[in-house]
Order: C-alpha cells, then sequence, then structure tokens
C-alpha cells in the first residue's frame, strides 16, 4: 500500500508540476560563459544585445522535472518559451538541455551528450554559410534519437544509428523523443511556423527546427 501511494504521489507531481520559465538579455556572466565557451565572438552575425537568455522547464528521460537553458534571438524568444511549454505540457521527454558553451562551442561534443541547444555561432554543417544557430533561430532537440543523416546515408554520431529508421517501438522515453512527421511534438513546431529538418530532400536533419 505505501509503495502504491508513492507512486501515485510520483504521477501527480508528474502530471500537475507547474511549468515555469524566464527571458533575460545576455548578462554579463552568462556572455563571459558564451566568449570563454567559443560560442560567441566578434564577427558572429547576431549581436548580444540581440540575443535573450531563456530558462525553461522541461521533463528529462527519468520523466523528472529539471530547469533547462536556451539562448534565442529575441524576436523568437516567446515563441520558444510558448513551445517549450507545450511540449512539457504533452509530456514530450527532453535529455539534457545546457547551453553550447558548456561544450567549447564544439556541435559534435554536445550532440554526443544527447544536449538540446539552440544559438552557437557557427557554420552551417557542409556549408561555408552560417548556420541559422548563428542568429539564434535555430534548435537542435534531442540529437541522438533524432540524428542528421547526410545524401550518403551517413551517420556521425554511432549512438544515433538505432534510431535510423524513424519509427516509434516502444513505450521508454527515449523512443518518446523521437520525432516524426504526424507527432504532436513537430505540430508544436510547425505551428508557429518553424522548418524542420526532417522535411528536407536528400539530407535529413531530423533534430532541426528553423525559423
Amino acid at each position: 500500500m505505501k509503495y502504491i501511494l508513492l507512486y501515485l504521489l510520483f504521477c501527480m507531481n508528474f502530471l500537475f508540476a507547474e511549468y515555469k520559465s524566464s527571458i533575460s538579455p545576455i548578462s554579463s556572466e552568462i556572455k563571459k560563459r558564451m566568449i570563454k565557451g567559443n560560442s560567441w565572438r566578434k564577427g558572429c552575425p547576431v549581436f548580444l544585445k540581440d540575443l535573450r537568455y531563456l530558462h525553461i522547464d522541461y521533463r528529462d528521460f527519468e520523466g523528472k522535472h529539471q530547469m533547462g537553458e536556451l539562448i534565442v534571438h529575441k524576436d523568437v524568444s516567446k515563441e520558444v518559451i510558448e513551445i517549450f511549454e507545450s511540449l512539457y505540457n504533452i509530456g514530450y521527454p527532453i535529455y539534457k538541455m545546457k547551453l553550447v558553451s558548456d561544450y567549447k562551442g564544439n556541435d559534435w561534443q554536445s550532440i554526443e551528450a544527447g544536449n538540446t541547444s539552440a544559438f552557437n555561432c557557427r557554420n552551417a554543417t557542409g556549408s561555408k554559410k552560417w548556420s541559422k544557430h548563428s542568429y539564434g533561430k535555430a534548435i537542435d532537440i534531442n540529437p541522438i534519437e533524432n540524428p542528421y543523416i547526410s545524401r550518403s546515408g551517413r551517420i556521425s554520431h554511432k549512438a544515433s544509428e538505432k534510431y535510423r529508421k524513424r519509427i516509434h517501438k516502444n513505450n521508454t522515453y527515449a523512443d518518446k523523443a523521437i520525432l516524426l512527421k504526424s507527432d504532436k511534438a513537430s505540430k508544436v513546431f510547425e505551428e508557429y511556423g518553424w522548418l524542420w529538418g526532417g522535411d528536407w530532400s536528400g539530407v535529413k536533419d531530423y533534430q532541426h527546427f528553423s525559423r
């Protein structure tokens, strides 16, 4: 009986935990993290005054309540907050959400860690042009479960190989994190006008949403 009550209490906390978030300008502390972490530098196509630091609640791969952080362009900051509130409310899980600065601005390392991220001053994959991430108008969500697949079919991250076939197989959190065209999570981004890398022809970037 004791364990049943504890389980019910856990379920109630999961279902009724209030979503919280905040938007703030880039502080001197965050600026230092970005510069030291190589995610922003002089010459980037966006000024720090045009970026916003977000604190965002999310549910992790154990169903636990966590507080994450993203940096996005000020023009999309409010809708990003709303998007992640919708994801939170439908129970979409996120493995981790830290600034890419914590990975020295290295997209590879951030992906290897399963990190959901947004702003990063870098070129688009396989291009000399700025990525949408460089403007704070792109988000990579659960990158291991939603891999980038090249035109030749190559997946760079070994942990993503088992997610090459885009189907839901079970009821695990990792499986719920897989983004399909018809999923509620994908539809949330679509409703706000965000484009999905899973719709690209040739290259597929299932983790990527951009505005």
